[in-house]
């Protein structure tokens, strides 16, 4: 009688094992989901329609440049002048409006030099990681103060007001549904798409394998800088949606938004070795982190201690997605 080989019947966790891999945002859309029901609890408008819109409206901007340094990481690299570029589009296109006279026509020729900067900032860093071969992290810390330098120069004090049919645009409604939510569902749409090109897969392929990558003949450095370019597109689109909620000018208005980015992406179970993640799961991180900032302020802490509390959070929900991860894993 010969023996037969009978395979092993599949668990329930190699079952969850096989989901996170493909789609490694599962626990930190768990974490979200935690973080509504809690929102829901102490303060029930917050998950309301409304609520929600609001909820996007303000972390919009945190979304689209999350989804710019998870083309970065992506590659294995990363951008610390993320925030900077924002700053140096908010003032460029405000001083552009202000300067053409504030009209349609004014706005639309500032948004189309806001995408210019961003590109332009991008292929930079691009350049210096890629083409000169500096780190990463260094390089881009550096682009970063060289670009702040620029939006201070550019508009020295903060206060330049944004064109009225910019900001009303922007805050307004077409059909009753507010505008905000268009621009949400462009964004899908447009990261639908380029989940499906083979720049995505090959900036993946990258930071897998870079030197794999370049036996194979993929052209690494030009992808690089491409990821990099890509990630300054989308900074500049990030910068219209702080330009379009603040209605003003302010050379250091992206300051504090590089280091939220990065924490999105980690949070969204992108690494930052590169090689895995999903543009989904860093904007569903930003979500989180506005989330945790929402609580904080719903349960009562006090201001001075909101931001250690909302540090912890972020620290915790982020162990929960990595502990989760691992767990699966095994």
């Amino acid at each position: 009688m010969s023996d037969i080989a009978i395979a092993p019947p599949k668990t329930a966790g190699h079952g969850l094992k096989r989901a996170i891999e493909r789609f490694p945002f599962l626990p930190a859309l768990l974490i979200l989901v935690v973080l509504l029901v809690l929102n829901g609890l102490y303060q029930p408008r917050s998950v309301s329609l409304v609520g929600i819109t609001g909820l996007v409206k303000t972390y919009l901007a945190l979304m689209l440049l999350a989804v710019a340094q998870t083309y970065v990481v992506y590659a294995g690299d990363i951008d610390l002048s993320a925030g900077a570029i924002v700053s140096l589009v908010n003032v460029s296109i405000i001083t552009a409006m202000d300067a053409l006279g504030g009209g349609t026509s004014a706005v639309l020729l500032g948004l189309g030099l806001g995408l210019l900067v961003g590109l332009a900032c991008g292929i930079v860093n691009g350049i210096v990681v890629a083409a000169l071969r500096l780190q990463a992290i260094v390089a881009t810390f550096a682009t970063s103060i060289f670009f702040t330098g620029l939006a201070l120069y550019v508009l020295p004090v903060a206060g330049t007001p944004a064109p009225t049919a910019f900001w009303r645009t922007y805050g307004g409604r077409i059909l009753d549904i507010p505008f905000v939510m268009y621009a949400a569902v462009l964004l899908a749409v447009l990261l639908l798409v380029l989940a499906r090109t083979q720049l995505t897969t090959r900036l993946l392929a990258v930071g897998d394998d870079q030197q794999a990558a370049y036996q194979s003949g993929l052209p690494v450095t030009r992808i690089r800088i491409t990821g990099y370019a890509l990630a300054g597109l989308f900074a500049a689109l990030a910068a219209f949606c702080i330009t379009g909620d603040t209605a003003s000018g302010d050379p250091l208005v992206g300051g504090k938004m590089t280091l939220n980015s990065v924490a999105a992406v980690v949070l969204g179970g992108t690494a930052l070795a590169g090689g895995f993640g999903t543009v989904t799961g860093s904007v569903i991180g930003a979500l989180i982190i506005g989330l945790i900032g929402s609580l904080v302020f719903f349960v009562g802490t006090p201001s001075e201690w909101q931001n250690l509390v909302q540090g912890v959070a972020i620290l915790v929900a982020l162990m929960v997605g990595i502990l989760v991860s691992r767990g699966a894993r095994r």
